[in-house]
C-alpha cells in the first residue's frame, strides 16, 4: 500500500498541470474581486502561465499566501487532483460598514474590523458612519471605538428593519454615536454604543409603544444610552443645555418685567411745577400717548412728553363728573326719581231708572 501510494505521488509530481478552475464565494452575486484578478495573482506567484508547468514546480502554499494578501480576499484554498487540474477556491471579505473620516477619506471595514479599500466595480449597501477621527497611530481608545462601530454594523446588517431604517450614524467629537433614521425627523443618541443590542431593543419598544401612535416626527431627540429607560424630547439639542437656556430666558423676562413696572411708576407720577397764580387755572396732566410699557419697548425708556391741558388738579387726583358739575352749577342739583301716586279704581256709579230699572 505504501509503495503504491509513493508511486502515485511521484507520478503526479512529475506530471504537468493541465489547467485550473477558480471559484469565488461571497455574500452576494456581485463580487469586489473577479476571476481575472485572481488569475493575475496566480500567474504572478507562479512566475508565468500555470497550465503546462510541472506540478512539482508549483508551490501551493506560496500561491495561497499571495492570494490572501489581497485586501478583498479573506481565505484561499488550492489543491491539484489526479488529473493534474488546479482547483482554486477564494472566499471574499464581507464589508459591514463604510466609514467617512473628518478629513474626507472613506473606506470599508469587514466583520472583524479590518480596513478595506473602496472598489471601482461595486458599492456595498452597508451602514454609513461619518465623523470618524483621522488616526495616524492606533491607540487603545481608537481600538475601542472601532470595535463599537464594528459591533453596531454587524447588528444592523443582521436585522432587515434596522438595515432599512438606519440612514447613517454620526460619530461626535466626544466619540459618542448618534443614529439618523430614514423615517422620522429625529436623532437617536446611543452613547458610546457599548451595549448596542440593548439600545436598539429599547428603541424598537419605543417605536412600537409610543411613536406608532404619536407619529415619527413628534419627538426630535430620543436618548437610549441609559440602561432601562428611554428619554424623549420634542426640542432638538442637548436637554441640559436647553434647561439652562430656559432658566436664563425666564430670569431675563422677570428682570424686564420688574424694570417695566418701575419705569411705569416713574412715568405716571405727577411732575411738580412751580406755584401758579390763582387766575392761572392751567395745570399739567400726564397723558401717555405711547403704547403701554412692555418688554419690547423698554429699549427706549424716554419720558413721555408732557402735554398741557385744562384741569384743576394734578393727574393723580382727577375729579369725578359730579365735582365738575358742581363747579359749573353753584347749586347742587339733585335728581330725584319721579314718584307716581297710584290711582284708585272705583266702579262706575249706577243710576236708578224711574221705570223701576237700573242704568
Amino acid at each position: 500500500m505504501f509503495t503504491l501510494l509513493m508511486a502515485a505521488i511521484s507520478k503526479k509530481n512529475k506530471g504537468l498541470c493541465n489547467g485550473y478552475t477558480i471559484v469565488i464565494s461571497g455574500v452576494e452575486t456581485n463580487y469586489f474581486i473577479d476571476r481575472k484578478e485572481v488569475e493575475t495573482l496566480l500567474k504572478k506567484s507562479a512566475k508565468g502561465d500555470i497550465k503546462g508547468q510541472l506540478v512539482s514546480s508549483l508551490s501551493l502554499h506560496d500561491m495561497e499566501t499571495a492570494l490572501e494578501r489581497n485586501s478583498w480576499i479573506s481565505n484561499a484554498e488550492l489543491y491539484i487532483d489526479n488529473q493534474g487540474m488546479l482547483h482554486v477556491t477564494v472566499t471574499e471579505k464581507e464589508p459591514v460598514a463604510r466609514i467617512f473620516t473628518t478629513a474626507g477619506r472613506s473606506f470599508y471595514i469587514d466583520k472583524s474590523g479590518k480596513r478595506m479599500p473602496l472598489s471601482d466595480q461595486l458599492s456595498a449597501r452597508v451602514p454609513v458612519f461619518t465623523g470618524y477621527p483621522e488616526i495616524k497611530k492606533m491607540t487603545a481608545a481608537d481600538s475601542v471605538l472601532l470595535d463599537h462601530i464594528t459591533r453596531a454594523a454587524n447588528y444592523i446588517l443582521q436585522d432587515p428593519f434596522w438595515l432599512a431604517q438606519v440612514a447613517q450614524i454620526d460619530i461626535e467629537p466626544d466619540r459618542t454615536i448618534e443614529m439618523i433614521p430614514v423615517v422620522g425627523n429625529h436623532v437617536v443618541k446611543m452613547g458610546e454604543g457599548d451595549h448596542i443590542e440593548r439600545q436598539f431593543s429599547r428603541l424598537m419598544a419605543f417605536y412600537k409603544q409610543v411613536m406608532s401612535r404619536t407619529g415619527f416626527d413628534r419627538y426630535k431627540v430620543i436618548n437610549v444610552q441609559y440602561a432601562g429607560q428611554v428619554l424623549a424630547s420634542r426640542f432638538a439639542g442637548d436637554p441640559k443645555v436647553d434647561s439652562v437656556q430656559l432658566r436664563k430666558n425666564v430670569e431675563n423676562l422677570l428682570r424686564l418685567s420688574r424694570d417695566a413696572e418701575n419705569d411705569t411708576v416713574t412715568r405716571t407720577l405727577p411732575v411738580l411745577q412751580p406755584p401758579m397764580e390763582p387766575d392761572a387755572a392751567d395745570d399739567l396732566v400726564l397723558e401717555d400717548s405711547k403704547p403701554p410699557v412692555t418688554a419690547t419697548n423698554l429699549k427706549n425708556p424716554d419720558p413721555v412728553p408732557l402735554k398741557p391741558v385744562s384741569a384743576a388738579k394734578p393727574a393723580d387726583k382727577r375729579e369725578t363728573p359730579a365735582a365738575e358739575q358742581r363747579k359749573t352749577n353753584p347749586k347742587p342739583v339733585v335728581n330725584k326719581p319721579a314718584v307716581r301716586k297710584p290711582r284708585a279704581l272705583m266702579p262706575p256709579k249706577i243710576k236708578e231708572d224711574p221705570a223701576g230699572g237700573y242704568n
